[in-house]
């Protein structure tokens, strides 16, 4: 094999890769060690084995950054080798190398927590550009892992808010990732703030200091939508006056935010496929490779993927490939201990917006807080955020904020009104008894503490009196629920 030194632009050092160990496994003489050649020639320390139980051994014995096998040996498989390497070392990076040109099978070693897959034959510059993106993040982890003990959100810009069990899971699970490079996948309906993850989890990232870019694959038809991906050459269609380059090379060495994914025609699917198996980026018009790409791919839909597959609109493969850590953002409806707190926030960024710091900010009555908790909002966080800068634009100062203020449709019709209360879900229902009834309690008592705080405007006494209950279990109940005074009071103190 020969190749060219296409890892240069990872932005891995000589040091960088002296320091990984890698192992390569393959019963094929000739292959192993023409990559173990390739490799060390790029500057890596490599290992090899031509058998798999020597192999299991090796994984055992010591701890391997990247390891390549192949998918189909005797005695011991790739797909042994792959889930011993995981169970000893959880982040090892494993490629499997595979001649089959089942897609079938490759996605069964996604499935199995494969980092990529390379199909046999494959070129120097195939393997060295696929290394040199497993060791880039190799080197995230390691050199984050660390900096992420240290971190702090004032630093790196404040969570998204919100205190609700399936939210927290969510901001939580993204706030982990964040420091890998590891492809995400956000699903939830529109207006639930997926792009606010997606940007949550580059600032976070140690790709923060190059850019974010985003694409909506739902805006543009598909001939634009291929061309503003990866570029154009001059006179490649009409109106091509000159080359250009596209998103995925403005996005070099930082995130890639792919929103509505699944609208992405098939035909882009498979480019973009092989952009993420090789990093390499050919224009439209172009036959050879117009440059090599380092991008982190974090992806979106309002719509179920797994589904999507199920239907053919979606490519099984890329979905895989992108979906390597899943992010489920809930529905308002669902956050209802976050509607208040959220609307005190939109409350306080529009009034100084549109009145300026120096005009006293309203307060939300009671009667708005309940007709605000009422409301179903189908459209999510982005329907809250516009409904309360449309009252803050057209509220008089001083005054006290009504349900009428509040552009609110028929479903809160009764302005004012305690909403009814539903604080179980689908998937509580298919519990046992004991723990569905737990559940339900919980609920109901982060609610009811939420609404409960908000109506005593932070004053913890008055809640207790309110409530029947002394100070001390009062806050008892809200440890339990990990809430406080001022993550939940209206107020602004």
């Amino acid at each position: 094999m020969t190749g060219i030194q296409a890892s240069e632009s990872l932005m891995i050092t000589q040091k960088d890769k002296a320091s990984l160990g890698l192992l390569v496994i393959d019963d094929e003489r000739t292959l192993r060690e023409s990559c173990k050649s390739v490799l060390e020639a790029d500057g890596y320390k490599v290992e090899v084995s031509g058998r798999g139980p020597d192999a299991l051994q090796l994984i055992r014995r010591r701890r391997y950054d990247i390891i390549l096998t192949d998918l189909y040996m005797s005695d011991v498989t790739g797909m042994d080798l792959l889930q011993a390497a995981l169970e000893t070392s959880p982040g090892t990076i494993v490629i499997v190398m595979t001649g089959n040109p089942s897609v079938a099978s490759n996605i069964e070693a996604l499935r199995a927590g494969a980092w990529d897959y390379l199909p046999k034959p494959f070129s120097a510059t195939h393997l060295q550009i696929l290394v040199g993106r497993a060791a880039h993040a190799v080197i995230v982890a390691r050199e984050s892992g660390a900096a992420a003990q240290s971190d702090d959100d004032g630093a790196l810009g404040a969570a998204p808010l919100g205190v609700s069990p399936g939210f927290m899971r969510a901001v939580e699970l993204a706030r982990r990732v964040a420091s890998t490079d590891a492809s995400v996948f956000i699903t939830g309906e529109s207006g639930t703030g997926k792009e606010m993850i997606a940007q949550f989890i580059h600032q976070r990232s140690r790709r923060s200091s190059r850019p974010i870019v985003a694409v909506n694959c739902a805006a543009l038809p598909e001939g634009l939508l291929e061309s503003e991906m990866f570029g154009h050459l001059k006179g490649s269609f009409t109106g091509a006056v000159r080359d250009k380059a596209g998103l995925l090379e403005a996005a070099n060495g930082g995130t890639l935010f792919l929103d509505e994914l699944i609208e992405m025609p098939k035909s882009v699917q498979a480019k973009l496929l092989r952009v993420i198996q090789d990093g390499v980026v050919r224009r439209l018009g172009s036959s050879t490779t117009s440059a090599v790409v380092n991008v982190r791919f974090v992806s979106a839909s309002n719509r179920d993927p797994e589904q999507a597959v199920k239907d053919g609109t979606l490519r099984e493969d890329l979905y895989y490939r992108l979906r390597v850590v899943p992010i489920l953002l809930p529905p308002l409806r669902e956050r209802v201990e976050d509607i208040t707190l959220l609307a005190n926030h939109f409350l306080q960024m529009y009034w100084r917006k549109h009145r300026g710091p120096s005009v006293a900010l309203p307060k939300l009555a009671d009667s708005a807080i309940r007709a605000l908790t009422a409301h179903s909002w189908p459209g999510n966080v982005r329907e809250l955020q516009n409904a309360i800068e449309h009252t803050v634009v057209l509220l008089e100062p001083g005054q006290a904020i009504q349900p009428h203020d509040i552009p609110l449709g028929p479903d809160a019709a009764s302005q004012g009104a305690a909403p009814a209360a539903q604080f179980w879900t689908d998937e509580m229902m298919e519990q046992s008894y004991h723990a569905a009834r737990e559940q339900v309690i919980a609920s109901f008592e982060r609610r009811y503490l939420t609404w409960l705080v908000n109506r005593a405007e932070g004053n913890m006494s008055k809640a207790a009196r309110l409530a029947g209950v002394d100070r001390t279990t009062l806050y008892r109940l809200m440890e339990r629920h990990g809430l406080q005074r001022e993550t939940i009071s209206v107020v602004s103190k």
